[in-house]
């Protein structure tokens, strides 16, 4: 959420960012309804002084005809200031649904372009790779392996179910616990976080309103997160730091679930699309700078890029066009990998800074080196998301026996195997 001030002061701003992020918000509409707002409170305000006012001489009056004609009075103030507080109340609301919808201003180094096919690609590391002899898909070679059973899987979830079972359950533990060694050498702190979270940390994030279809909801109005940024920013709303205390850097565990309910059609089988899932997310709460900011972000993104050339798989980082950013990023990156198969690549990672967008909205800020009281900035990327990077490791390491070439930084928590072949 942006600051209204900042709003009024910049709508021309807020206005061109709008539109090369291609979403729509009526800030005529919101300007006029914050006058509204501030008119209002002013009334009500003066009405509640009046009447406090009024309730404090009738306290103290001893003549029992002036104290009724008080009592008179104080109850056509109340009438009125009900009246009043009803105006504000619908005002309010109104106000807050589009001060919801005002997206934050992304940087003026992001490029345009409609959707991911105008995103573009800054970096590229590793060769596509190439075989001798006819490669399959994750899903052929997983299956042949038996080491996940996807028609099991819709069986007992439904569409996009899957089981990992043996070396792929095996082989998912390797990459969490390699995850944990090699992030945790950067000085994070682990954190493994729920995965049901209150409504409000949504709209904090800014998941909520614009992706409601994608989320699933309990029957308590609960939700079940689709990533660990949620509950993570959750941790330190309504508290104020101390400048001493920033960065915080989080390494945040957690089950995610997505309805997947815009991708009708797309990805249908296999891994890489599915309803429940798992992530590690680097999360960083800084200063309150945009150099900051920007500073983190480009490391965030460099220790998901080192993880990856540590496995070995061939990826490209591409930086997001203004239609591919969400309401609240001012700069996203995506790192994706090599799969193959599809001859293409997939995306791996996204790397994000939103300024104070989600900090204001969860009421998370800090106290600077005066004293003042300001928002923190907040900046996420994930570290790594299972099964989805199973798809390109197994694709890419195939061998032409069937088996897979477990990469040499993930054998020793494997127990020292090398390989993952036919039993």
């Amino acid at each position: 959420m942006l600051d209204i001030k900042f709003i009024r002061e910049n709508k021309d701003i807020i206005a061109t960012g709008a539109k090369k992020k291609h979403m729509e918000v009526d800030l005529d509409r919101l300007i006029e309804l914050d006058d509204q707002r501030k008119e209002l409170l002013k009334v009500v305000e003066e009405k509640r002084a009046t009447q406090n006012e009024v309730t404090k001489n009738i306290s103290s009056e001893q003549d029992s005809g002036k104290r009724e004609g008080m009592i008179a009075e104080m109850q056509a103030l109340k009438a009125g200031l009900q009246k009043e507080e009803d105006k504000l109340k619908e005002v309010m609301k109104e106000w807050q649904a589009l001060m919801l919808q005002v997206p934050n201003v992304p940087d003026m180094s992001v490029p345009e372009g409609d959707d991911d096919e105008d995103n573009q690609e800054i970096k590229n590391w590793g060769q596509q790779t190439q075989f001798d002899f006819q490669p399959k898909s994750h899903i052929d070679i997983m299956t042949e392996l038996d080491i996940a059973d996807f028609e099991r899987g819709a069986k007992v979830h439904g569409f996009r179910g899957y089981f990992l079972k043996g070396d792929g359950a095996m082989l998912s533990y390797a990459i969490w616990n390699y995850a944990n060694d090699f992030f945790l050498k950067k000085e994070f702190t682990p954190m493994i976080t729920p995965a049901i979270v209150r409504k409000q940390h949504l709209y904090g994030t800014g998941h909520l309103p614009n992706e409601a279809e994608d989320v699933y909801k309990t029957q308590d109005e609960d939700y079940l997160a689709g990533t660990a940024e949620i509950p993570t920013m959750g941790y330190y709303a309504d508290e104020v730091l101390d400048k001493s205390q920033l960065p915080v850097k989080f390494l945040s565990f957690s089950p995610c679930f997505r309805r997947e309910a815009g991708s009708h059609g797309k990805d249908t089988k296999g891994l890489i699309r599915v309803h429940e899932f798992y992530k590690v997310e680097q999360v960083i709460l800084c200063e309150a700078s945009h150099e900051e900011s920007v500073k983190w972000h480009e490391w965030l993104n460099r220790n998901t890029e080192e993880f990856v050339e540590s496995l070995g798989i061939p990826y490209r980082t591409v930086v997001n066009c203004g239609g591919d950013l969400g309401q609240g990023q001012v700069k996203k990156y995506d790192i994706e990998l090599w799969v193959p198969m599809e001859k293409k690549y997939r995306e791996i990672s996204s790397a994000s800074y939103f300024h104070d967008f989600q900090t204001r909205r969860f009421n998370t800020r800090y106290k600077d080196a005066d004293g003042k009281t300001r928002y923190v900035h907040s900046l996420n990327c994930t570290a790594i998301p299972t099964p989805r990077i199973l798809v390109s490791l197994i694709e890419n390491f195939q061998q032409s026996d069937g088996s897979i070439k477990i990469p040499e930084v993930l054998q020793q928590y494997m127990g020292g195997k090398e390989t993952i072949s036919k039993k």
